[in-house]
């Protein structure tokens, strides 16, 4: 299993970017998908999460902002982030878990950085 996210980068604050996360090495449907953050010095945390089932979570922070979407023909997940924050920085990750066992994969992270 890959997952190679891409379309981090340095951006004004009010900005806004699409980060793409492509996965490779598994059957797309098996797996619900999910995107997390993690800024210098502190833990990873949730940003959205597609839920078996097809709802969505969000983190409070982000909702209204932000919007995860899944491509299964593309074997892809998007996190839109329309009005960027400098809190908003971060290197962001996607994550794929199996529903049949609950294993968990992360991809290599890209950098989203917000100035004011």
């Amino acid at each position: 299993v890959q997952l190679q996210a891409s379309g981090g980068g340095q951006v004004q604050a009010g900005e806004s970017l699409r980060l793409s996360c492509a996965a490779s090495g598994l059957r797309f449907s098996n797996f619900i998908y999910g995107w997390y953050r993690q800024a210098p010095g502190q833990q990873r945390d949730l940003v959205a999460r597609i839920r078996d089932g097809h709802g969505i979570d969000y983190a409070d922070s982000v909702k209204g902002r932000f919007s995860v979407s899944a491509d299964e023909a593309r074997s892809t997940v998007y996190l839109q982030m329309n009005k960027l924050r400098p809190e908003d920085t971060a290197v962001y990750y996607c994550q794929a878990v199996a529903r049949r066992n609950g294993a968990t994969y992360w991809g290599k992270g890209t950098q989203v950085t917000v100035s004011s």
